[in-house]
């Protein structure tokens, strides 16, 4: 084993290191959020840890196979913040009178 390979190794390994600290922050901030916003914002950064998490591993092994499932996931996490952002707009919208109106504040 070279000691560039050494090297890559290591780096591979820090990565996941960060990519678990990451983890354990976002889920702090999911159980803390004060707003349902800050809470799908959290989930939608999850997703995009699962991706890194799933590269690193490919990374490490030198495996392309996990590249369509990262594809994937990434496709999944994006459909779930665009229908999480459509649920909070259409909850958070402001009332109407019976003219059609919005309400003023």
């Amino acid at each position: 084993m070279s000691a560039l390979h050494s090297v890559e190794r290591g780096l591979i390994i820090a990565a996941g290191c960060m990519i678990l600290l990451a983890g354990a922050l976002i889920v702090i901030r999911i159980w803390r959020g004060p707003s349902m916003l800050d809470r799908a914002v959290a989930l939608d950064v999850v997703a995009a840890l699962i991706i890194a998490g799933i590269g690193a591993k490919s990374a490490l092994d030198m495996d392309p196979f996990y590249f369509p499932v990262m594809l994937v996931l990434a496709f999944l996490g994006f459909t779930g913040s665009v229908g999480i952002a459509r649920f909070i707009a259409v909850r958070d919208r402001p009332p109407r009178r019976g003219d059609g109106k919005d309400v003023t504040r």
